[in-house]
């Protein structure tokens, strides 16, 4: 499996011949290193409606023919577009083609078009990846480690930019809660306010003992 980083929350996910995308901001990105026309997802997974997640995912879709996850509002709105979509709501999970997504919380604001903000847990070729979304740090992501997601999660993607989401010091209590085998941070250093060193991150996630966190620059990819 590849997990390529492409700047902000942006992930592009490969594995076998499955290809995912998730929150494609792409144009407009000042750090993405590549053109929304370069990639190919089948599936587009979008957290929520706020312009720097759900970025290009119009275009992409339209092109080509990707089916995009998202929640129910989110759903309403971009199939209102042209694009083929599959609504899910909090809290639940659905079997695809691929493997399995479960609808996570994420505290964000949601006084926009698209509704509450979420997260996913992707079940894709045989491991499960946490990608919270644009979130706060609440008590019930210890619910990831082994109760709703038996064993656990293998990679977590968690924001660590402050401000509009946790910051490094509430992402490395996340970590703890969590207990994924492998974390990368996500969220940070696209604009002047999510400016962030993820080595500090990465140091306060090392002291805790629980896992390895992997600090991906934009364009740069982890497999597993």
């Amino acid at each position: 499996m590849q997990i390529r980083y492409l700047g902000h929350a942006a992930f592009e996910i490969i594995e076998g011949k499955w290809n995912l995308l998730i929150d494609p901001f792409i144009t407009g990105n000042p750090v993405c290193p590549v053109k929304a026309e370069e990639l190919n997802p089948q599936y587009i997974l979008v957290t929520h409606m706020h312009g720097d997640h759900v970025g290009d995912t119009v275009a992409i879709a339209k092109r080509t023919g990707a089916t995009v996850i998202t929640t129910f509002e989110a759903a309403q709105a971009l199939a209102a577009q042209g694009v083929q979509t599959v609504d899910m709501a909090l809290g639940g999970k659905r079997r695809f083609d691929f493997g399995q997504v479960r609808v996570t919380l994420a505290f964000h604001g949601f006084g926009t078009e698209g509704g509450h903000a979420c997260g996913f847990v992707i079940h894709l070729g045989g491991k499960r990846i946490y990608h919270a979304g644009d979130t706060a740090l609440f008590s019930d992501m210890k619910l990831l480690n082994g109760v709703i997601e038996e064993p656990g999660i293998d990679v977590a993607l968690l924001p660590i930019g402050d401000n509009y989401t946790m910051g490094p010091e509430d992402a490395a209590t996340a970590v703890q809660w969590i207990q994924p085998k492998v974390v990368i941070p996500m969220h940070w250093g696209t604009f002047p306010l999510l400016v962030q060193d993820p080595s500090d991150f990465a140091a306060r996630v090392r002291e805790t003992g629980v896992t390895e966190p992997i600090i991906l620059r934009p364009g740069e990819t982890y497999s597993l």
